[in-house]
């Protein structure tokens, strides 16, 4: 097995559920470069949290953030999918008519959420590292390629099924990022699209790559690649979109499988 591209998401997959990274994980990754395997941090946080969670590996890494909405590599911006100014401005007056969700515009350098949901920025703030408080979203005209929902009642699942999907679908990527977000982007936009634009990139086969991952915004990265791998914590309903079954997260099911093609 010749692996030249290692991805992997980072809720409840690489991290473990305090946050924290594998120990060693930094000096497992360097020592993968050393050996010619590209590593992808490939979540649904924007670039710029994803390069403060790994500066040691700020020249090696690539970032897939935003689902794939925004892809980095040694302080090049690969590929970006930007949402129109109009398509985000309805998304946002949508979700002021639902009672549940708070609404965040997801810009290249910051996401914009609305004043009066000041009290949720300790959770936000895990996720989005610049976060830009304005009193109207409606009057917010940024650069953005994702647009997302943040259900502190913990039911987006629930809330995509019910009323995103029938809503946005299929005109947009819409999807489960967890229990407590909803994720959308432009159309055709998701971690398999981007698996796709880095084997291209690094003019290597889905033979060649591998990835991680828990939940719903992973399943196409889980079947765009060969040697996919679910998360043993995760659902059993994401069986059906990975070939191999990893430890989970707690036991840090992501550097097991790394160290053993060192």
């Amino acid at each position: 097995m010749t692996i030249k591209l290692i991805a992997s998401d980072m809720d409840h997959t690489l991290l473990t559920e305090s946050g924290q990274l594998p120990p060693n994980f930094i000096p497992t990754i360097q020592q993968l470069h050393a050996k010619g395997v590209q590593f992808a941090a490939a979540s649904g946080r924007p670039m710029y949290t994803l390069k403060q969670m790994f500066p040691e590996l700020a020249d090696t890494m690539v970032y897939v953030s935003d689902n794939g909405g925004a892809i980095g590599y040694q302080g090049e911006t690969l590929f970006k999918s930007l949402l129109p100014l109009a398509d985000y401005q309805r998304m946002v007056q949508f979700v002021n008519q639902t009672p549940d969700g708070i609404g965040v515009i997801c810009g290249m350098d910051a996401a914009y959420v609305e004043t009066q949901y000041r009290d949720y920025d300790a959770t936000l703030r895990q996720f989005y590292a610049n976060i830009e408080y304005v009193p109207d979203l409606t009057q917010v005209s940024v650069e953005a390629n994702k647009f997302t929902i943040y259900f502190p009642g913990k039911d987006s699942q629930a809330q995509y099924e019910a009323v995103f999907a029938p809503e946005f679908e299929p005109a947009y990527s819409v999807t489960v990022a967890g229990v407590e977000w909803i994720d959308i982007m432009n159309q055709g936009i998701d971690k398999g699209h981007a698996m796709r634009f880095l084997a291209d990139y690094f003019n290597i086969t889905p033979a060649q790559m591998m990835a991680f991952g828990d939940t719903y915004n992973d399943k196409e990265m889980l079947q765009t690649v060969e040697h996919s791998y679910l998360m043993g914590n995760a659902a059993d309903d994401m069986i059906q979109y990975a070939t191999y079954r990893a430890d989970t997260n707690e036991n840090y099911g992501v550097l097991k499988e790394i160290q053993k093609l060192l």
